[in-house]
C-alpha cells in the first residue's frame, strides 16, 4: 500500500448503479460479488443504521438486510437494537429501478446517480429515507485491498455522499432523520472469504461530511502512516486526491476492536492539510463472514476550526489480529 493510491480521480456514469442487479447479468465465478450499501444516522440519539445487499450472481443468491444499533453497549451483532440480516436469500426482485430483497428491504433509484429511497417495514423497525447526492459519484476500485483478482471482469465501485431525510420508527419510538452519509457499492469484485483475508492488520473506512462548509472527506486505510488504500476530498464541489493520511487510534472499544477515539491528519493534492478528531457515539459489530469480523459506528468529528461533522467508521479484521488482542487481554 502506498500513499496517493487514488491518483487520477474519476466519476462514474449514473447507469453503474444498476450493474449486476439482474439475474443472468454475468455469473463470472463463485466469489464474484456486487453490493449496495446505504446508511443513515440519528447522532443525537446515538443511532446508526447499516443496510446492505450483497449479490452473488454465480448461484444466484444474495445476502443482506438491516442492522440498527444504538449506543456503545454491544459485544455481538445480536446486541443491536434491531437485526434482520440474512445470509442466504434469492436474488432480489427488480421492478424498474426498485430492488427488493426477500426480507423486505428496498432500494429505489429515483434518479440514477443522484437520488435514492431506502425503505423497510416490520413490527419493530420501519424506515423510509430519501437520499440525495451532495457529491459526485466517485469511482473507486476494491474497497478491501486485493479484491481486484479478476481484472478481465472489469471490477469497479463507487462512492457518493448523500443528504438523508425521513423517519425511523424503532420499537415504539419515532426519530426524524436528517443527516449526511456515504453510499457505496462494488461490482464484479472477487471476495473469496479466505482465512486471514488479504491483509492481516485491521482496515477502516472513515467518510466524513461537514454540512456547514460542504467538505466531504473519505479514506480507507490502515492505522500507520503511508498506508492508506484510497482517499479523496470534495470541497464545495471541487474533487481532489488525498496524497497522505495518518490515522491514529487513541482508545478502543472495551470488547470490539474498533476505535472509540481517533485522529486523522491528511494532505490533499492542493497542499491543504486536514485534521479531524473523532469520537464514537454508537458502535456495534455487524454481520460479516465467519473468517472475518466487522463493525460499524456513528462518529462525531471535529476539525481544527471547531466545525462538526458526522459519519460512519466501518472496519474489518481477521484472525491474526483477533489472536493478538486476545493475548493482550482485550475484551477479557
Amino acid at each position: 500500500m502506498a500513499a496517493g493510491l487514488t491518483s487520477g480521480l474519476s466519476v462514474h456514469a449514473p447507469e453503474t448503479d444498476l450493474i449486476g442487479v439482474f439475474t443472468g447479468d454475468g455469473a463470472f465465478e463463485p466469489h464474484t460479488v456486487h453490493t449496495h450499501y446505504f446508511g443513515f444516522q440519528v447522532p443525537d440519539a446515538g443511532i446508526g443504521a447499516y443496510t446492505y445487499i450483497r449479490y452473488q450472481p454465480w448461484f444466484p443468491l444474495c445476502q443482506g438486510g438491516v442492522v440498527i444499533f444504538q449506543g456503545l453497549d454491544h459485544r455481538v451483532p445480536l446486541d443491536a437494537a434491531y437485526l434482520d440480516y440474512r445470509m442466504t436469500m434469492p436474488y432480489p426482485v427488480v421492478d424498474g429501478s426498485r430492488i427488493t430483497t426477500a426480507n423486505g428491504y428496498s432500494v429505489e433509484f429515483l434518479e440514477l446517480g443522484r437520488r435514492a429511497r431506502i425503505t423497510y417495514d416490520s413490527d419493530e423497525a420501519t424506515f423510509d429515507i430519501l437520499q440525495e447526492a451532495v457529491t459526485p459519484l466517485v469511482a473507486r476500485g476494491a474497497v478491501i485491498p486485493g479484491e481486484n483478482l479478476q481484472e478481465s471482469h472489469e471490477p469497479g465501485g463507487s462512492e457518493q455522499f448523500m443528504h438523508c431525510t425521513g423517519e425511523l420508527r424503532l420499537r415504539g419510538d419515532t426519530y426524524p432523520v436528517d443527516c449526511y452519509m456515504p453510499r457505496d457499492r462494488s461490482w464484479r469484485q472477487s471476495r473469496t472469504e479466505d482465512r486471514g483475508g488479504r491483509h492481516d492488520p485491521p482496515i477502516a473506512w472513515t467518510p466524513i461530511y461537514f454540512p456547514e462548509t460542504g467538505l466531504a472527506f473519505n479514506q480507507v486505510g490502515f492505522e500507520w502512516p503511508g498506508t492508506h488504500h484510497f482517499a479523496w476530498v470534495c470541497d464545495q464541489g471541487s474533487l481532489r486526491d488525498v496524497v497522505s493520511v495518518r490515522r491514529s487510534v487513541e482508545a478502543l472499544h472495551p470488547y470490539v476492536p474498533a476505535p472509540l477515539r481517533q485522529t486523522i491528519v491528511a494532505e490533499d493534492a492542493a497542499g491543504v492539510t486536514h485534521r479531524f478528531t473523532g469520537e464514537a457515539l454508537a458502535l456495534a459489530p455487524i454481520p460479516a463472514w465467519p473468517n472475518a469480523g466487522a463493525y460499524d459506528s456513528v462518529v462525531r468529528w471535529t476539525d481544527d476550526t471547531g466545525g462538526v461533522g458526522y459519519g460512519p467508521c466501518q472496519g474489518i479484521w481477521y484472525d491474526a489480529f483477533q489472536r493478538l488482542l486476545k493475548e493482550r487481554g482485550h475484551g477479557r
